[in-house]
């Protein structure tokens, strides 16, 4: 492997700061998590009262029994540029706090979390940002998921805007910013909702977020995948781990500084203890398998869902997807192995591997592990683990769809040669300076244009959506504002004549993976959320090129007194108005990754 240098020590050559700036994942000094977290911000032990009493995840409904604990957590992001190597190759990118990845936003089930988020973007080019609370459900709050030209406006150069919301769900998420690809240049970091256990552990790990990576800054990858005549596909360069990797810098040739053996990500494993892990792949296209040589995982949530345990060596992850596994550190003292994330072969990378080191109490923390992988072979569909395997803690049964729908994919090159991605026969395009919930909320809106891929569902209750994938690519689903109830997913077309659905407790999250030539059936519940809420492929470069609809849901409450448009976020669409009259953003893609 190119990306090790050193035989035997994995001292890195780069400081921290100059990886990943202020950020402390993927060192000895990043913390370990509490089981919550009390009023002050401090750390919960056990021993003190459960911010949520005596509920549980067995037996509490996670949508409609969060508690009232009248708490808001309060963060405040500044959004700038910067220059890190987190793999040794410098480039510049956008971080939060001067972080990559962002710092950790904490909270306990039912707490209120308000962030306040400064765009310091000062060099050009000036660009807009906006942040998404990924899998945050936003109800009553829809103009605080961070989608512009969906929810909100981008927010102007030099200007803030506070976001506030409830964290109704419990476990695992991220957030990064939904503006063009942006987030693939470093606006993305860890959430941890503190809630019920379905299992107990000893030590929680916190975080462990898994991404693909480009040298190339993410506009020019835009550029690169929107260019007429084009593939419409880029390849990334690296895989890291927390932030870090190595890469092997007698490849580079176009003078940008290179430092080898950069430095890994380290975990510190407690002998005889079960520890928590919280991955995340917040990559912008490669699937990943993730694996610890020697240790079984167990799988106790997908997403922010909880779900009845089950042992696995290897785990897939999809773009957005989040796993919480818990692992038994079995060896002795002084043992040390090899942590893995390698993208798929269904994934397009030039370098598939990351690698993090494992240290048990008493070993050589610059000591490279000897241990090996598990043998598991990478089926290369990108499919995530059968659905009869993963069954949600808490039951739920469905009723009856109101309304059932087609939304196929495909793609297309239009008259300019741009190749396309369409979902339900349409590729999407958003008007940053008229967000679609805005004109909702409108009574006397004009229609939507039929390139924003609006489908209005009416006072549909329950949706079933069945989703076609005829072309070779997986396609990791996101629905934002609620977490899809997933009846069915396979190879080939569905048939209603073949197709079994499972609508006793079928398995619930925010991202799901459909497989290059499979399908997927979704319901959703469409009637207790109002909102515009965007259904696309976590893909960057395939939301870029028009991968992505707006599932509009009970239109008619948008525009009643409960839904009036406040007053912050209008005046965050007059600022960026403002700033447009200016300067014209350059959105060659559909505005939104």
């Amino acid at each position: 492997m190119g990306f090790l240098k050193s035989c035997c020590s994995l001292a890195g050559e780069l400081s921290s700061r100059s990886q990943n700036g202020k950020s402390f994942w993927g060192t000895f000094v990043a913390p370990t998590l509490p089981l919550w977290i009390l009023n002050n911000g401090s750390r919960g032990d056990g021993h003190t009262n459960c911010p949520w009493g005596n509920k549980l995840a067995k037996t509490n409904n996670p949508y409609t029994d969060a508690p009232q604990t009248g708490v808001t957590r309060r963060y405040d992001f500044n959004i700038s540029r910067g220059v890190i190597a987190p793999d040794g190759y410098e480039k510049r990118v956008i971080l939060v706090n001067d972080q990559f990845p962002g710092p950790l936003i904490e909270a306990n089930w039912g707490d209120y979390i308000e962030v306040k988020v400064t765009n310091s973007i000062s060099e050009e080019p000036l660009e807009g940002t906006a942040i998404h609370w990924h899998g945050f459900l936003q109800t009553g709050t829809p103009w605080m998921d961070g989608v512009p030209g969906v929810s909100q406006c981008p927010i102007a150069p030099g200007k803030s805007f506070t976001y506030k919301f409830r964290a109704e769900l419990y476990g695992s998420s991220w957030y990064h910013s939904h503006y063009s690809a942006q987030y693939a240049g470093g606006l993305q970091g860890p959430i941890v909702v503190y809630g019920p256990r379905n299992v107990d552990y000893d030590v929680d790990l916190g975080p462990v977020m898994v991404s693909d990576w480009w040298h190339d800054d993410y506009y020019s990858i835009v550029k690169e995948v929107m260019t007429p005549g084009g593939r419409g596909q880029t390849t990334s360069d690296n895989n890291l781990i927390n932030g870090k990797m190595n890469f092997d810098c007698s490849t580079v040739n176009d003078g940008t500084t290179c430092t080898n053996d950069a430095g890994l990500s380290n975990f510190s494993f407690q002998p005889g203890k079960t520890h928590r892990l919280r991955f995340i792949n917040s990559g912008a296209e490669g699937t990943q398998r993730i694996s610890i040589d020697g240790h079984n995982m167990t799988i106790i949530a997908n997403d922010f869902v909880t779900i009845q345990p089950y042992d696995t060596q290897v785990l897939t992850l999809g773009v957005g997807q989040r796993v919480d596994v818990i692992v038994y550190a079995h060896a002795d003292a002084g043992s040390t192995f090899w942590l893995r994330s390698n993208m798929t072969s269904c994934s397009n990378t030039n370098q598939p591997t990351a690698l993090a080191a494992i240290y048990y109490e008493g070993a050589d923390n610059n000591s490279m592990p000897a241990s090996t992988p598990w043998d598991v072979p990478d089926p290369g569909t990108c499919a995530n683990d059968d659905l009869s395997l993963t069954i949600p803690y808490y039951s739920m049964t469905l009723p009856e769809p109101s309304f059932t729908q087609n939304m196929d994919i495909s793609t297309f090159v239009n008259s300019s040669g741009n190749f396309l991605w369409e979902f339900g026969g349409v590729a999407a395009r958003v008007d940053y300076n008229d967000p679609s919930l805005l004109r909702a909320g409108k009574r006397k809106s004009a229609p939507f244009d039929s390139d924003l891929n609006v489908v209005d569902y009416g006072t549909n209750t329950s949706v079933r959506i069945i989703v076609n994938n005829p072309g070779p690519s997986a396609h990791p689903m996101h629905a934002h504002g609620l977490n899809m109830y997933v009846l069915a997913a396979g190879s080939g077309n569905y048939s209603a004549n073949t197709t079994v659905l499972n609508t006793k407790n079928p398995m619930r999250r925010d991202v799901q993976m459909v497989t290059g030539k499979g399908f997927m059936v979704v319901q959703m519940d469409a009637g207790k959320n109002p909102g515009a809420w965007p259904f696309h492929c976590h893909v960057a470069w395939h939301a870029s090129a028009g991968f992505f609809s707006q599932l509009l849901f009970r239109p008619d409450q948008l525009q009643s007194s409960q839904y009036n448009i406040p007053h912050d976020v209008q005046q965050t669409c007059n600022e960026w108005n403002q700033f447009t009259q200016g300067v014209m953003p350059d959105q060659i893609d559909s505005g939104l990754r």
